[in-house]
């Protein structure tokens, strides 16, 4: 293989997931376990339906069940393979446990996790990415904070629409690239690409040095916005902020 194929392969498998190409690399992890923005101690089972409640895994390595006292659904390590604090979405509460949306194929999965295994947050912040309108709007509670223009997945490699959260933050070691200066890996992954140089296909919110590309189908599932779009979010948004992709 060519060196201009490689190097073209490398820039592919980051934009198609943010796996496999990353890990490994010297990508650094932003504040690993230290939750930016106002995120909260969390006691007491949801109250306000508008706070995100988030859960983070506390030992090395988390099980993750079927249901209460039911069989083992999966084990998750902690920190993750990117060096990233295990991330949940919590999704409900019962004395003990904590049913959370899970970082795993397919997208949607959910599984219920001991709460002695988690540390519990919660915050305002909710991601919406509207594919129509090629637009990514971050609000905390009612107030718009972020309303810029995206880029997207293309016909062949579209970005999935559903419910996802922010699993990682990712500091790139050249900011002057299609990345940008910071990349978020979500929870969900691409329904096109499975697999891809070794990683399985995560979709992510990254920067970019091409604003030409926003406003566009231009990924492979991926969502670009502008440089000074991530710097924002990485400076304000914890880990954990649902990320709802809809048409």
């Amino acid at each position: 293989m060519s060196r201009s194929a490689a190097v073209a392969l490398a820039v592919i498998a980051i934009v198609a997931g943010l796996a496999g190409a990353l890990v490994g690399t010297p990508w650094s992890n932003k504040k690993a376990g230290t939750p930016t923005g106002n995120a909260v101690v969390t006691t007491s089972p949801l109250q306000d339906p508008t706070l995100s409640i988030v859960a983070t895994g506390i030992p090395k390595s988390v099980v993750v069940y079927d249901a209460p006292d039911g069989p083992t659904k999966t084990t998750l390590s902690n920190p993750n393979e990117n060096g990233a604090p295990l991330t949940f979405l919590e999704e409900e509460q019962r004395p003990g446990w904590v049913r959370v949306l899970l970082p795993i194929r397919p997208n949607g999965s959910e599984g219920w996790v001991k709460t002695r295994d988690v540390r519990l947050t919660s915050h305002n912040y909710k991601i919406k990415v509207e594919l129509g309108a090629h637009r990514l709007i971050v609000t905390d509670h009612d107030k718009v904070l972020l309303d810029t223009p995206a880029g997207i997945g293309k016909a062949d490699t579209p970005t999935p629409g559903g419910l996802y959260y922010t699993k990682e933050l990712l500091q790139p070691p050249n900011p002057n690239t299609v990345y940008g200066h910071y990349a978020y890996g979500l929870s969900g992954f691409s329904n096109v690409l499975t697999t891809f140089a070794g990683g399985d296909g995560v979709i992510g919110i990254h920067g970019t040095n091409d604003p030409a590309g926003l406003g566009k189908d231009v990924s492979h599932g991926c969502i670009r916005v502008s440089n000074d779009a991530i710097d924002l979010m990485a400076k304000t948004l914890p880990l954990g902020v649902p990320v709802e992709i809809v048409a």
